[in-house]
């Protein structure tokens, strides 16, 4: 045990959580991909010198990547125990998905940072490249059955080795992308996001010492440990279990579970994942890395006091069948890993919710719509759009959900309008809340959101997106959110997927439209509880249409807004009005 005092302790973490949120706003200002530089889908962090695990992780990274980050500098630690020949000034790159990564547009860099001849600690990088090969542009292919279908697969090799660029690396990484140059400005951006984070390690180690600052590593992660511990401890003993599922692997039209039975016994608990679904076809498998990382995630939503480094899970234990859905191996593709693990998130939520109903939240909208819409412009120079889009998040004991937020597995924001207008060949004719699409409840969910996007070139488009058949759920009453629907614009008119919520090798022209209508959150308590003035105000928005409000939360509102205050009680009563 370390023996810090307070004081110190709170300037180290401070200090240290800059470095990590320095090392963010470096890439995010940097990079050239819309994807990192608006929406943020990156992170970066420190790490053990030994076991990689999680030490200071910036505030605006992405939370799941900080969970999985902590595999990817295993598997570099693991790489250097067989091969040997790390020197001071290397630096790893790789994206391996069922080694410490997710899926293959996340690129990993991971670099030592020495003190006196040893590994003090890991510093590392990730971000969410544009285009790296495969079938579909985005790498998001919805028809993948191997990964090789889906992009280049690069194991942990060294991109700096001493200090000097390996550029053959850089040629085969270039050779291998649709957009070289935006990968190229991504990477930079990364090597100069660790060049920052290295410097401002070494001043504060200079600052404090060696010593001190592992101590308060040590500390923080043993603080982290103690607070889980009692978190766990305030839960009543037992077994909650709880399942959802997804659409369909974009191969197989049939539905996909993922289960959970949690084991709480005093101040540890156990996730049991063995009732899930054995890997599938589809590209919708995740690698048990990302498994962890996403429970991780779930985990800091239901214990917010509970500090963000490896130490909370220590007294969490996991049962994961080797080679299923949830921990699939090679060649099991896993590009729309994003669908799953917000599954997985919802279905860790709901079993403690069982355990403590006060935290009850329902379900969000549960789906990042990937879409890819590539072409070439009109000087015949390649454009690859990929982004992904808002809904409804959960109502919950306290408020009503959010309106057309981003999804629990992330601190990321959705790209704004006037960047991909400005970046690509498309124009969006519509980008507005979707009316009742909210689960109804005591509280409300979250409100979906409507995207119209018309080509301005002739474009390939390919969507990788979920909750098309199986609705965000509600609790404690609550009901269901709308399902999400996808659609395009053809000769004879309105079209929608067979798969109803993933497409590819959809080939439109200039000027036709495709259509995205995103889910809202589920609703929490009945609705027939909601205040009539709540009701009423949601139909001034148009949050909710009059009907609704008759049918479901029993309120006679008028489309102005007024309450018909003697039908309401007769709906609310039972009766008819």
């Amino acid at each position: 045990m370390t023996t810090l005092d307070p004081i110190t302790l709170a300037v180290l973490k401070g200090r240290l959580e800059q470095i990590a949120d320095e090392m963010d706003a470096t890439l995010y200002r940097s990079a050239f991909n819309p994807t990192i530089a608006e929406a943020r889908d990156a992170c970066h962090g420190i790490y053990h010198s030994t076991t990689g695990d999680t030490l200071v992780q910036g505030q605006g990274g992405l939370p799941i990547f900080v969970g999985a980050m902590a595999f990817a500098v295993r598997a570099v630690i693991a790489k250097v125990a067989k091969d040997g020949g790390l020197t001071e000034g290397d630096t790893f790159i790789f994206n391996d998905p069922y080694d410490g990564g997710t899926h293959l547009n996340d690129f990993r860099l991971v670099r030592p940072v020495f003190r006196d001849g040893r590994v003090f600690c890991w510093i590392a990088s990730v971000g969410h490249w544009l285009d790296i090969g495969g079938n579909v542009a985005g790498g998001y292919n919805p028809k993948a059955v191997e990964s090789f279908q889906e992009g280049m697969r690069i194991p942990p090799v060294k991109l700096i080795a001493a200090g000097r660029m390996n550029h053959d690396i850089i040629g085969i990484l270039e050779a291998n992308s649709r957009v070289p140059m935006s990968n190229w400005g991504d990477l930079n951006g990364q090597l100069n996001a660790l060049d920052l984070g290295e410097g401002r390690l070494r001043a504060l180690l200079d600052d404090y010492g060696d010593k001190t600052v592992s101590d308060a590593f040590e500390a923080f992660s043993d603080r982290a440990e103690t607070l889980m511990r009692a978190a766990i401890a305030s839960l009543p003993n037992g077994t909650y279990s709880f399942e959802d599922v997804l659409d369909n692997d974009g191969i197989v039209d049939e539905p996909l579970t993922v289960a959970l039975d949690v084991t709480i016994t005093g101040d540890t608990l156990t996730l049991d994942f063995t009732r899930s679904s054995g890997a599938c076809k589809g590209p919708i498998n995740i690698s048990r890395s990302t498994t962890i990382a996403a429970c991780y995630v779930a985990l800091k939503h239901v214990f917010t006091e509970v500090p963000a480094n490896a130490g909370c899970l220590r007294p969490i234990s996991f049962k994961i069948v080797d080679g299923s859905l949830l921990a699939a191996g090679p060649p099991k593709p896993v590009a729309g890993y994003t669908e799953t693990i917000l599954r997985l998130i919802g279905v860790v939520l709901g079993a403690l919710a069982k355990a403590d109903p006060s935290r009850a939240t329902a379900a969000p909208f549960g789906t990042i719509n990937a879409l890819s819409i590539a072409g070439h412009r009109q000087d015949n120079s390649r454009f690859v759009m990929f982004s992904f889009f808002g809904g409804g998040l959960g109502g919950n004991p306290a408020t009503d959900g959010l309106n057309h937020a981003n999804n629990p597995i992330s601190t990321a924001t959705i790209p704004p309008v006037e960047i991909l207008e400005a970046a690509y060949p498309v124009m969006f004719t519509q980008w507005a809340l979707r009316p009742d699409s909210a689960g109804a409840g005591t509280h409300r969910g979250g409100v979906g959101a409507v995207y119209e996007v018309e080509l301005l070139a002739d474009a390939d488009v390919a969507l990788l997106g979920e909750r098309g058949k199986a609705a965000p759920f509600g609790v404690a009453g609550g009901g269901s959110a709308a399902l999400n629907r996808f659609t395009w614009q053809t000769d004879d008119g309105e079209a929608s997927p067979p798969m109803v919520s993933k497409i590819t090798d959809l080939h439109l022209k200039a000027g036709k439209r495709v259509r995205l209508e995103t889910p809202g959150g589920g609703g929490w308590g009945p609705p027939e509880a909601r205040p009539v003035a709540a009701v009423a105000h949601d139909v001034a928005l148009g949050f909710v249409s009059p009907a609704k409000a008759r049918e479901v939360y029993k309120v006679a509102v008028a489309a102005d807004g007024a309450v018909d205050e003697a039908a309401t009680r007769s709906l609310r009563a039972g009766g008819a009005a």
